[in-house]
């Protein structure tokens, strides 16, 4: 068996539960899209730490694998057997089709436990379970190749292939009469008609899946396509309260203990749609949410470290357009990035992703900015907390910044403009020289303070800059209201506070 991991220039179809209608509520996550690869083998590493009495990465095997997959139509030559891991596909074998469109998948010590796709002609795909029993025949016809399915000896594959097809007669039944509906009177006899046959349809998919869930619950398939289900929207709840329940409930299907559900699509699925979706998009919110998950995985380990490493490159500041991205950072890295938690990691690197959290923490917002002691151009001491305009912008440039070049002359005309508003700026220059830093004040005609510190010890952990140029709004009591701010920003924030403050 070979496994490699790759990123697989196709998008496939979906293969399960579609949703009953198109908000983000009531969309199920059971089904698969194109991913991008782990930055490690799923196999993981023999070094890896030992959690809770198993490897990460090492995978629930099932086999020994000896499955006949037969297209016909199919033209004799190499094709790909392709697993999922976490956010990424591997290649778990290379196989070849002789001249009859018969595929052989053979493997002594047999597969790990995922979903997984053969890749075929014409970038077609045929889409296999690998439970724990490995041993089956599947039949098909390329030229309908997800309707023409026949399976014999795999009750995961025969579950499967029955379920993508009673979904997409449900579907297309449920959207005929949704459409219906909707051209209908309110309170109309065929309209409360045609509701009760849409309340019948849903009823009869619930009734479809809960005989499934109670007959087969250790299947894979099975599990895969419970975690997949939204939990029902409560009605005894207010409405305003209904999307925190269902956020909430969200991931009350998915069985943490089960690690083969990371080998399907489903987990990724439904995080993505978690933390973007039904997840209000500002840094508390965004923390909230990730606590509320991470929490609940953290005696998962295989599923706390995906969790947690996800949500910290997802929200990395400078991928994110939330305003104090550096919060989530910090939130996270303090509660789960630990010496006591963070086992991926050696002592070193947990070292490392501490002090830069540290270093970004200072100037979190809703915080009391950092006071700044430092130099100007004319060899003066400038302290940050002496200045005393209702509102100080502090502007962290460098001169050689592409986009400081842009914003510098901005920031210098809309002072021009506001100076006598009670408004001051406090400019940090940062990774410069004396020299280029003085020119460049000339060249701007920068008119508020302006210091410098070669050796950035005066401002340290003060205001975290991630990409120049980088503006802070603080108010009288000399709290970060605003932060990662244009200059044709600025007075969104001001305006905004002397609202609140009226």
């Amino acid at each position: 068996m070979r496994i490699l991991v790759f990123l697989i220039p196709i998008v496939f179809c979906c293969c399960s539960a579609s949703p009953t209608n198109e908000s983000a509520v009531d969309s199920n996550t059971d089904t698969i899209e194109q991913t991008a690869p782990p930055t490690k083998s799923p196999n993981g590493s023999a070094n890896t730490p030992d959690f809770t009495g198993y490897k990460i990465g090492d995978p629930v095997m099932g086999g020994p694998a000896d499955i006949e997959v037969k297209v016909n139509g199919l033209p004799a030559g190499d094709y790909r057997l392709i697993g999922f891991y976490a956010e990424g596909h591997f290649l778990a074998d290379s196989v070849k089709a002789n001249a009859n469109g018969v595929i052989r998948i053979r493997d002594k010590e047999g597969y790990p436990q995922g979903l997984y796709y053969l890749t075929l002609t014409n970038n077609q795909l045929m889409q296999l379970v690998l439970g724990e029993d490995q041993k089956f025949k599947i039949q098909a016809n390329l030229a309908d190749l997800n309707n023409s399915v026949q399976v014999e000896g795999s009750k995961e594959n025969e579950l499967y292939y029955a379920s993508m097809k009673f979904e997409a007669d449900f579907s297309q039944r449920h959207r005929e009469i949704t459409s219906k509906i909707q051209g209908l009177q309110q309170g109309s006899a065929e309209r409360n008609a045609l509701n009760k046959e849409k309340t019948d349809l849903e009823k009869s998919r619930l009734d479809y899946l809960d005989n499934m869930f109670s007959k087969y619950p250790d299947l894979l398939f099975v599990k895969f396509k419970m975690a997949g289900q939204n939990p029902i929207v409560r009605n005894d709840v207010p409405e305003s309260e209904k999307v925190y329940y269902f956020r909430k409930e969200f991931w009350d299907n998915v069985d943490f203990s089960d690690r083969r559900l990371i080998r399907t699509p489903v987990i990724l699925n439904k995080l993505k749609r978690y933390m973007t979706e039904l997840t209000a998009q500002n840094q508390d919110s965004v923390f909230s949410s990730a606590k509320m998950l991470v929490d609940k995985a953290v005696p998962y380990p295989e599923y706390f470290k995906f969790f947690a490493n996800w949500i910290v490159i997802k929200f990395e500041p400078s991928k994110t357009t939330l305003m104090d991205p550096e919060s989530v950072f910090v939130n996270m890295v303090n509660n789960y990035f630990t010496k006591e938690l963070a086992f991926w990691s050696d002592s070193m690197e947990v070292y490392g992703i501490q002090r830069r959290a540290y270093e970004m923490g200072q100037s979190l917002l809703g915080l009391k900015g950092p006071n700044v002691i430092s130099t100007d151009q004319f060899g003066n001491k400038q302290e940050l907390y002496k200045k005393t305009a209702d509102y100080l912008i502090v502007y962290m440039y460098n001169p050689t910044c592409e986009h400081c070049m842009e914003q510098t002359p901005q920031l210098v005309e809309w002072y021009n403009k506001n100076k006598n508003r009670d408004i001051d700026v406090y400019a940090i220059a940062i990774d410069t020289n004396e020299e280029e830093w003085k020119n460049y004040i000339k060249k701007t005609k920068m008119n508020f303070t302006n210091v410098f510190d070669a050796t950035n010890r005066s401002i340290y952990a003060k205001y975290y800059v991630d990409v120049t140029p980088e503006i802070y709004v603080l108010n009288k009591d000399r709290t970060i209201i605003g932060k990662n701010l244009k200059v044709n920003q600025i007075d969104i924030i001001l305006d905004r506070d002397r609202a609140k403050n009226q």
